[in-house]
Parts: C-alpha cells; structure tokens; sequence
C-alpha cells in the first residue's frame, strides 16, 4: 500500500511539473502561485463584467479588458455594478494582495478577478488576457477561434515594488506615439516605472518655458556619428526634436491610466552640453561656444557650481516637478569629468570656502544643493551610482548601473537602492555575437537573454538590513546606435521580460528553462501585437515583416 501511494503522489508531482510547461498555462511573469484546474471558461456571446463595489478606477480597468475583448473577439461586454456577471471584479481586503496583488480564479461558469486596489485588478486583467488565446492582443477581431480560458487559481503580488525601464531620447528621439507603445508593452509585462530620459550632451527633449533656449538651441545637434563611435564619421546633417509640456502631459496620462509612474531625469552637472550651448554662462566661461554634440561619449563642458547655475536648475526643476507628479527626480550625476573645475580659480575657492577635500567632494556639494531644492518640493532624488562619490546626499536614492557595488553600498548605509547594472540590464549591448549572427550595430558588449535572466539583486550573502533598501531593477536602452522604435523594440526584447519576471516572480518560482519555454507561447502574443522582438521575422533594416508581407507601422 505504501510503495501504491508512493507512485501516486510521485505521478501526481510528474503530471503537474508537465502541465506547468503546457501552452494553457503560459504567463510572463510568473506568478507566485498557479493552481491548475480541469475545464475551461467559455466566452460566451453575452459577455457581463460585473463590479462588485462601485470603484471609478476599477470600473475603468474593467473598460479596458471590455475594449479588448471587443476588439479580438467581436462581442462587445456589457459592464454593471452588482452581482450576476461572468466575469466578476471584487474587491478584498486580505495581507496576501498587498498593494499590487491579486487573485484570479477561473471556473466553467465565471471568472474573478479579486484585488485591494485598481492597479491590482490591472494586473489581473494583464494574466488573464494571456491565458487566452493569443489573438486576443490583436486589434481586429478575429473569427472561428476557440476563445475559451483554461481554469485555474492563481494568487499573484510582485517581489520588488519598482519595477522599471528607461528610454534615452537625447541621442535619438521618439516621437509620442512611439513612448506609448513602449508604455504599453511595459505595462503587459506588470512594470510599473517609465525613467525618460530627457537630457544629454546630444540633446534637450523637454519644453522649459521659463528658459526657451533650451529647446531653440539645446533641442539641435549639427550632426551625429555614424557607425561605431571608433570609426569618428559623421552624417553632417541636423538633427532634433523635443516634447511640448502638453505632450508631456498627455504621456503622462497615458502611463497612469495604465498604472506607471514616469520619472524624468534631468541630467547635471555632466552631460550638460545641451544646456551649455543654449547658456554658456553657466559653464566655465560665458565666451566660451559649447555645441550641441553629436559625438558620443563623455565631454569635459560641465555645469559650473555656481549661484546662477543652482537658481537657473531650480527654475527647471520646478516647471518639471510641476509636470510630473511622480515621487522621485532624477538628476544624472554620472560621468562629470573634474578636468575643468581643476583649472578653474572660482571652483578652488569654493572648495576652499566650504572646506571641501577635492573636487569629488564639489560634486557632492553641488548635488546636496539639489537634493535640499527637491526635498523641498515634497519629491525624492535619485542619481546615478556615481553621486556616491565625494558622500553621498542624505536623501538620495541611488541607481546602481557600474555594476552592484554602488548599489550595495548605498543600501548599507541606509539609502534606497535601485539595481540596474550594466553587465545584466543594458539593453543596448549586442544580444547576439555580431560575428556569428546578423545585428545592428551596437555600442558594445554581449548581453543574451540568459545572462539578464540570471541576475539575482538581493542575494543572501547581504543583510536582511541591506536587502530591504533593495526596492527594485531596471532595464536601460541607450539609443546613441538605436535611430528607430523598430530597432528599439529589437533591443528590448525579450531581455525586457526576463528583467520583468526578476522583478516580479519569487526567487524560488525562478527557472531559465521554464522561462524560456513560456517565453515561446509568449512570443504569439508580441506578434499579435506586432512587437519587433529578438527572433521574429525581419526585414533588412531590423523591421517586423507581417505574413502579407508589409512591415509593421508604429
């Protein structure tokens, strides 16, 4: 009897390790918990979507999975509030959902959809559209499919409360339509956070009212390199763009509606030469003709630590602040050369003034300047990992990208710390060996989907201490080699969605085989959506080619 239950249970584990690999059960991120269940759900001609609680945010999730479903299957859902609904969203008050939790369990009968707030029921809507067939992220109805989901109990929070990516449009912009479909596709794979990059040595993307030049004369560079940074050739031909305030506005929307918050960064005081050409003042010397750059790279023109510099910053941040409601700023302070604050008589006096050790120690100075402004703005500051240097300020967040060091050292010292390091989370590197497989040209580097999946960010070798200001992970795309949202989408994926599932997924649920085999169902989804993945069909200039044919438009 006992050698009979042995195998019982031994062929019970064995059918529900197989089942967890079937197409039925395919979603990205993994959850924390997935029951699978005999039976599906029907989608049945009358579909009801009923809220249980009246919720106005709910309610619009709610006409976001309706609008969906009407697209890819032709039956336009009725929505009510009350019970009697096929498709039920209840609200709960339980420990296990947490803020971005939720439930969902589908049954022969109905579906719901369980969750403590809207942006939970967001998240279940993302899990249950991918438990069926992929079509339904067309945007065409389509006719004769079996649009039916597998039942199933799935209880779901994320690990990590930020979750992020970051889009460079200073080297190469991308005009709104394109930021959207970036939002979207962050939000199908439960991100949370959109980091806009806005400035750089190679451009100004933001309307500053108070200061116009930046975008009359910033917004504009005289050319732009061409093919590696070592081949030094330039296209000779001008190149720009910036987003009005009311575009920034209307992205902003855009990524709450689908519950993102997006932080701009405003970089200083390196990588400012898009600032220097509209304001030399504010640099080493006013007669000095700074350009708008289109060689990569860093550049010695810097911000100088002067009043005039930290009045004119505060007049920029706060038309930003007023913009963006989100919690944290970033300022950049990466990569700012000391060369000219060497040479410079005013700096050394200043040095001297405030009893500074070196010019490490100004850069801390000027970014405790800002971070005191943004403090008083009711906002956090977040920085690049190199604002350690010098102390670091006593509100700083800090991104960690030169590695995980900066980021474990910011998190012993008590400050929150975002991981982004460049060996597991710069999408711009080469996914593929160049040498071996056609790519576009890149900056550098091999990153394949199996490294970024392999990063761990809170490891046990730190301190439950240290973990806990370990708040999340981040993907980076750096565009200096990225001119297209064709090329962009190339780059991003898939290694996006496995930055996705380590910010989500428990790290016990983790499993590069696993991943990978749901990443394949997956890849239906993305070319539903027409999304230009690493391994869909192209064309010679890295576009998604659709069966008929024609290439996808964005």
């Amino acid at each position: 009897m006992r050698v009979c239950i042995v195998r019982f249970v031994f062929f019970c584990l064995t059918i529900q390790f197989a089942t967890a690999q079937t197409p039925r059960y395919a979603l990205v991120p993994q959850p924390v918990r997935l029951e699978e269940k005999p039976g599906s759900f029907k989608l049945p001609n009358d579909i009801v979507i009923s809220i249980a609680r009246e919720d106005a945010e709910v309610r619009r999730v709610a006409g976001m999975l309706a609008d969906q479903l009407a697209k890819s299957t032709g039956r336009t859902p009725k929505i009510k509030t009350g019970k009697g609904g096929n498709i039920i969203f209840e609200t709960a008050q339980n420990p296990k959902l947490e803020k971005e939790g939720y439930f969902l369990t589908v049954a022969p009968r109905r579906i719901t959809l369980t969750a403590q707030q809207p942006n939970g029921f967001f998240y279940a809507v993302q899990s249950l559209l991918q438990l069926m067939s992929a079509q339904v992220f067309n945007a065409t109805a389509a006719q004769g499919l079996d649009w039916s989901v597998p039942c199933c109990s799935i209880e779901d929070r994320p690990r990590f409360g930020y979750r992020g990516f970051m889009l460079d449009v200073a080297r190469h912009f991308y005009p709104v339509p394109a930021v959207k479909k970036v939002i979207d596709e962050i939000a199908l794979h439960k991100l949370n956070t959109f980091h806009w990059h806005l400035t750089d040595d190679q451009g100004w993307r933001i309307e500053i009212k108070k200061h116009p030049k930046l975008t009359e004369i910033g917004s504009t560079r005289q050319e732009t390199m061409l093919g590696h940074y070592r081949n030094n050739k330039y296209d000779k031909t001008p190149y720009g763009g910036f987003y009005t305030q009311d575009q920034i506005r209307e992205v902003i929307k855009y990524a709450q509606e689908r519950f993102i918050t997006v932080i701009p960064e405003i970089e200083m005081p390196g990588h400012a030469m898009a600032i220097l050409a509209a304001y030399p003042q504010l640099g080493s010397s006013p007669d000095k003709i700074v350009p708008v750059t289109g060689k990569w790279g860093v550049h010695e023109d810097v911000l100088f630590p002067r009043e005039e510099t930290f009045q004119f910053l505060e007049e920029v941040l706060t038309e930003v602040i007023e913009l963006f409601p989100s919690q944290y700023i970033h300022i950049g302070g990466d990569e700012c050369p000391k060369t000219q604050w060497k040479a410079s008589r005013f700096c050394q006096a200043l040095i001297k003034k405030e009893g500074l050790k070196d010019e490490h120690e100004l850069q801390s100075y000027f970014i405790r300047r800002i971070d005191k402004f943004i403090t008083s703005k009711g906002r956090k500051m977040i920085g690049w990992d190199e604002i350690l240097e010098g102390g670091l300020s006593p509100n700083a967040t800090v991104m960690s990208w030169q590695g995980v060091d900066g980021g474990i050292a910011a998190a012993k010292l008590g400050h929150d710390a975002i991981m982004t390091p460049t060996t597991y989370f710069y999408l711009d590197y080469y996914q593929a060996d160049p040498k071996t497989t056609s790519q576009p040209v890149s900056i550098g580097g091999l990153l394949p989907l199996e490294k970024t999946y392999s990063y761990e960010p809170a490891p046990d070798s730190l301190s439950a201490d240290t973990r806990k200001h370990i708040i999340g992970v981040q993907a980076n795309v750096w565009t200096e080699y990225i001119k297209t949202p064709h090329h962009l989408e190339y780059m991003m994926f898939p290694r996006a969605i496995a930055m996705a599932e380590i910010g989500w997924t428990p790290r016990e649920r983790k499993n590069l085989d696993d991943f990978k085999k749901r990443l394949e169902v997956h890849k239906k989804r993305l070319d539903a959506l027409q999304v230009n993945y690493y391994g869909a069909p192209i064309n010679s200039n890295f576009e998604y080619v659709k069966p008929d044919g024609s290439t996808a438009k964005l």
